[in-house]
């Protein structure tokens, strides 16, 4: 994925790196690299996947690209995402390996490849859930994600690791009543 930001921005971070951040001047805690700001959203565009909005977070241990997270729309920390219930929390596709202490873009718009667990397969465009920790699965395995579903055309087997999945701003489904 090579995606080009939309906007003319000097020195923002390229959707697929991550950064280590700054130390602010009185030493208090590491921030994104100016001009990045936590939580700022930018639109890209990929010539193959097309437009996509993107958010800067914190990372998470064990995130890899594609990785499934969850994220405080206050502290902008992700979690990799779990099979928990009654979460209602925003969901994004990490597009590096950010893991904790860095600072990454995650999609939350557009046609992402996300990671999936081995022991689902995929209808072609079915909604979806997570199905384990950080990955997708069918929506009766694990907990649905609303938001989202599949992007694919033919049935993916379960042996594939990703499968492409078109997003407009997820979330996990909370209480029902």
């Amino acid at each position: 994925m090579a995606y080009t930001f939309d906007d003319n921005k000097a020195g923002l971070l390229q959707i697929a790196l991550t950064d280590s951040g700054v130390t602010m001047a009185n030493g208090t805690s590491a921030v994104p690299t100016p001009p990045a700001v936590l939580g700022q959203i930018e639109r890209a565009f990929d010539p193959t996947y097309g437009a996509g909005e993107f958010i800067l977070l914190v990372g998470v241990a064990s995130t890899t690209v594609g990785s499934l997270v969850t994220y405080d729309g206050t502290t902008y920390q992700t979690i990799l995402a779990a099979t928990t219930s009654n979460q209602a929390r925003p969901v994004a596709i990490a597009m590096s390996a950010c893991t904790a202490g860095l600072f990454g873009w995650y999609q939350i718009e557009g046609t992402a490849v996300c990671a999936k667990s081995t022991s689902s397969n995929f209808a072609a465009t079915v909604a979806l859930g997570v199905k384990s920790t950080g990955k997708v699965g069918a929506t009766g395995s694990g907990k649905e994600i609303l938001g989202a579903r599949t992007a694919n055309a033919a049935t993916v087997a379960s042996a594939t690791t990703t499968v492409n999945v078109v997003l407009n701003r997820p979330h996990l489904q909370g209480r029902i009543t």
